[in-house]
């Protein structure tokens, strides 16, 4: 099982010390003192640093208290930050959040081995506050096995994903219904532009049976009832790990984007705060990420000499022509998660209904070439991927703010409106041009 999946306090493994209440005071003189650590990681990443960590601070002992993102902000938010002393996850909302409360300590560790980012793009707070600890890419999970027997090349890109090649083999994330899909999404949006990245989208809807939450996009990978999904490498790894034929593939232009590590401004323990975070970050702690149970990229890129044959190392060969805006992505969280549902999620048959239809319209052109339809058909296709929202709206911080944690129901209902409309252009294109309208 994994993060995203729970909803209870981590139990962990026999020998280790259970999940604390908040008010559990500190350990008396002569016992081992603590270090409070709030994480939504799991059993499978947080028991081998805890029990490494614990035995080379045999004084220390890491309680862990379990909590999503989300949950964790308003927790940490109290004065007393329900008695934490460190954050500890991928969460890339929180931890900005708490620094612009001034609920973070700047962090006092030893940078040298710590880059700060790939390539051109920042994993760690440049302010100093928190620091990136791993960091997962985004992609494809591929079923080798399928795209052999079908004879189908593995994507190279976002845009392939919505190739007509893998109709009915994709499996996509619902922005909603996967806490990492608002971040993959608004990653294919900002590597595509704005109105080329909805569009990609949208054809690649056309391409998917049903959608699911993260977790299960993967599944459906490694069972075989999809050939490709995009979504974080971690899931496709573990899937793996299941014996199954489960490959990835990072797009020319993608991210790594990172889970952190913080203080609290007012933790109760903050030297054994910040001697948990310098080992987290040091590169013994760094080399146990690739290990088969874990399968997590480090940040330091000197610790990917242990890693197993064929693990990606993000730091080799990293490139500055796509970098990721992730306090944008940030910001539009709300916008891309609305604008998923809306034009894509809600009516996933009639879009799928259209562009099946657009490519047959030009199979059939490319067989019978002919101007005027060709022409007919294009505009077709421009109008059945657009969104009701221009991309200068979309990096308005202003205007993306104003939409709050939620888009009202009267916005929602303008966008579908505007939507129908384009789309039944779309439709009336087609039958202009000889076709018949799904």
């Amino acid at each position: 099982m994994l993060a995203t999946t729970l909803a209870a306090p981590l139990s962990l493994a026999a020998g280790t010390t259970s999940a604390r209440a908040a008010d559990t005071p500190s350990a008396p003189a002569g016992q081992k003192k603590p270090v409070v650590v709030m994480t939504s990681y799991h059993d499978d990443v947080v028991a081998p640093f805890k029990a490494a960590f614990e035995a080379a601070h045999p004084d220390l002992v890491v309680e862990v208290l379990w909590q999503p993102g989300r949950e964790a902000l308003d927790t940490l938010s109290k004065p007393d930050h329900g008695g934490a002393d460190v954050f500890w996850g991928p969460s890339l909302d929180t931890f900005p959040t708490l620094r612009e409360r001034g609920l973070l300590r700047a962090l006092d560790v030893d940078r040298t081995a710590l880059p700060g980012k790939i390539g051109g793009q920042p994993i760690s707070d440049p302010a100093g506050y928190f620091e990136a600890f791993e960091v997962a890419g985004y992609g494809f999970a591929l079923n080798d096995t399928l795209l052999r027997e079908r004879g189908i090349a593995p994507p190279k890109t976002w845009a392939d994903g919505a190739d007509a090649r893998f109709a009915g083999l994709v499996a996509m994330p619902t922005s909603a219904a996967a806490g990492f899909a608002s971040a993959l999404y608004d990653i294919v949006l900002q590597a595509e532009g704005w109105e080329r990245g909805w569009a990609v989208l949208s054809e690649m809807s056309a391409n998917t049976t049903t959608f699911q939450g993260g977790v299960m996009a993967s599944v459906d990978v490694s069972e075989g009832t999809a050939a490709i999904g995009p979504t974080i490498d971690f899931y496709a790894f573990t899937a793996g790990n299941t014996g199954k034929p489960v490959g990835f593939v990072y797009p020319a232009r993608t991210a790594f984007l990172p889970a952190q590590v913080a203080i609290l401004a007012d933790a109760p323990h903050p030297q054994a705060a910040k001697t948990f975070a310098a080992f987290l970050l040091s590169r013994s702690a760094q080399e146990r990420l690739p290990a088969p149970d874990i399968r997590r990229h480090p940040v330091r890129p000197d610790a990917y000499g242990t890693a197993p044959e064929g693990f990606g190392n993000p730091f080799a060969g990293a490139r500055d022509d796509f970098v990721y805006d992730a306090p944008l992505g940030r910001k539009r969280r709300t916008l891309n998660a609305a604008l998923f549902d809306v034009a894509i999620a809600e009516r996933h048959e009639r879009v799928a209904a259209l562009w099946a239809a657009i490519r047959a319209a030009e199979a059939a052109l490319a067989k019978n070439p002919d101007a005027e339809r060709a022409a007919l058909v294009a505009q077709a296709r421009a109008l059945a991927g657009r969104v009701p929202v221009t991309a200068a709206t979309a990096s308005d911080s202003d205007a993306l703010a104003k939409l709050g944690e939620a888009v009202d129901a009267a916005t929602r209902a303008e966008w579908a409106a505007a939507i129908d409309a384009a789309q039944d252009e779309a439709r009336a294109l087609l039958a202009r041009a000889g076709k018949t309208s799904p």
